[in-house]
């Protein structure tokens, strides 16, 4: 169960960033985010947050 819980916060955070690096980036309209270079910065430190907890989920050996 922690291994599907690791994956889903993952994807959520990967999601997440995409949308922050979009709004950073001036792609994605209609918040006060919109044009701010930092939020491309921090989308892409939570893109990698994500991955990292997906890989650790799938990863993750299981004790016996």
């Amino acid at each position: 169960m922690r291994r599907v819980i690791g994956v889903v916060v993952g994807v959520v955070l990967c999601l997440l960033g995409a949308l922050w690096i979009g709004q950073g980036t001036g792609n994605v309209q209609g918040s006060p985010m919109t044009g701010h270079s930092q939020w491309t910065y921090l989308g892409a430190v939570l893109i990698v947050v994500g991955v990292v907890a997906i890989v650790s989920a799938v990863y993750r050996r299981r004790k016996r």
